[in-house]
């Protein structure tokens, strides 16, 4: 496992797990990483992560609909 430092200025008035939650919730959308994943970065339990993401509005479901056309067309 990496370990990343990152130091803000003392103006920013920011908790680290608000900072874990937006750094987990980009990484799941970009799906780097599963919900689960995700969700043990944030430090939290996958289904209360789940909530989260819409505080991002990051659908939990990121599937493209090219794929789910496709999907139709093979079923």
């Amino acid at each position: 496992m990496n370990t990343l430092t990152i130091q803000l200025p003392d103006s920013v008035d920011v908790e680290k797990s608000d900072v874990l939650r937006m750094i987990a919730s980009r990484l799941y959308e970009r799906g780097t990483l599963s919900l689960g994943q995700s969700a043990k970065l944030a430090g939290m339990r996958k289904w209360d992560f789940a909530e989260v993401l819409g505080d991002y509005g990051v659908p939990i479901f990121n599937y493209p609909a090219s794929d789910l056309a496709e999907d139709f067309r093979n079923a």
